[in-house]
């Protein structure tokens, strides 16, 4: 039995979108390659919120996030974080040999800006990394006022967000934000398989990132970003089908559902599971300026068995997940991203009410 999956990713697929990836193969340097691959481009740009280059990667979001250590980070980078997948940020630096500090708050909390001003202070950093939404604790970070914090006071950072989990689930204007690296990946808002990644960066990144040694070879971002303003093409081979499948998916989010709607529908769902959540539990994010769109992190106050749940669940044909890292079993989570519906997030909790004889 296929499970309804309320997990941060992989997500549904909608059928029509999944049959795209069945699209006959083409030659990966053909014209047809590079006009599809414009496409993309084009249409990413705009639920990105961007005149920046929009680059592709055959690749999950870790691999243009490590390609961004690498690329832009010439002196230090400050790694915010505000649980695992902020820690993979550092992780990446360390394993890549590049000098980071990794500045965590408690889990729950958000990344203030005067959290970044007070650390930023401490050392000679050029790089700063944030997620826009931390998975693990249901946290969405306030990426726009940090940027206008770091335009002001420390221009030359170059400003790297993972909004892996909430790109094409949540209004985000990566210009006016001021962000120089944005990136995301398929799986989660965008409502595909897993396999691909999407980033937009500036030029001016891109200068920076020529003046820096030992960049890699698969995620170097001056090679995407030179293939591209060369011939809307990828350095090596790619994922055609997910190029065929996010070109029709990105058309889908844009003319047929709309970019506001689809934000709605997702602040809509949000609403319903931290209503349910406030009813029944707690919430881990008790600050409701820094609560996520995409996923709700639920404190396990009742000391339920979650694993039984999800068993019980998978009966009745759902799935949602455990917490994560430290949080397993004091936490767990239902996420409310791309295609899922508001009708169908209501059966899910009337299963686990039913089940937990709520």
């Amino acid at each position: 039995m296929h499970k309804r999956l309320f997990i941060p990713g992989p997500v549904d697929v909608r059928p029509e979108a999944l049959e795209k990836m069945a699209t006959p193969q083409i030659g990966h340097r053909t014209k047809e390659a590079t006009e599809l691959q414009k496409s993309v481009s084009e249409k990413a740009a705009k639920v990105f919120q961007t005149k920046n280059t929009i680059i592709l990667s055959t690749s999950s979001g870790t691999g243009l996030m490590e390609g961004a250590v690498r690329s832009f980070t010439k002196k230090r980078a400050a790694v915010f974080s505000t649980g695992a997948f902020g820690d993979k940020f550092y992780k990446l630096c360390i394993g890549n040999g590049i000098p980071a500090d990794k500045y965590k708050v408690e889990a729950g909390k958000g990344i203030t800006v005067d959290y970044v001003k007070e650390n930023l202070a401490k050392e000679d950093y050029d790089l700063i990394t944030l997620q826009h939404n931390e998975t693990s604790t249901g946290i969405m970070n306030p990426v726009k006022e940090i940027g206008d914090f770091l335009k002001e006071n420390y221009p030359d950072i170059t400003y790297v967000v993972d909004a892996v989990s909430s790109m094409g689930g949540v209004d985000i204007k990566t210009d006016e934000w001021g962000a120089d690296v944005m990136i995301t990946s398929t799986q989660k808002c965008i409502g595909l398989p897993a396999g691909m990644a999407i980033a937009s960066v500036t030029d001016g990144a891109i200068e920076k990132a020529k003046t820096i040694e030992n960049r890699g070879v698969y995620f170097d971002y001056v090679s995407l970003y030179d293939k591209v303003k060369a011939k809307y093409q990828y350095p090596s081979t790619p994922s055609l089908a997910h190029m065929y499948a996010l070109d029709y998916q990105l058309g889908f989010m844009l003319e047929e559902e709309g970019l506001k709607n689809r934000f709605a529908r997702h602040e809509a769902m949000a609403k319903t599971v931290r209503e349910f959540a406030e009813e029944y539990f707690e919430l881990l994010v008790k600050d409701e300026k820094f609560r996520s769109n995409t996923v709700t992190c639920i404190l396990n106050t009742r000391n339920i068995d979650v694993g039984d749940l999800n068993k019980k669940l998978a009966e009745r044909g759902f799935m949602i997940s455990n917490g994560y890292g430290d949080l397993k079993d004091k936490t767990f989570r239902i996420a409310h991203m791309a295609d899922a519906q508001p009708e169908v997030l209501d059966e899910l909790l009337k299963y686990i009410k039913d089940i937990l004889g709520l």
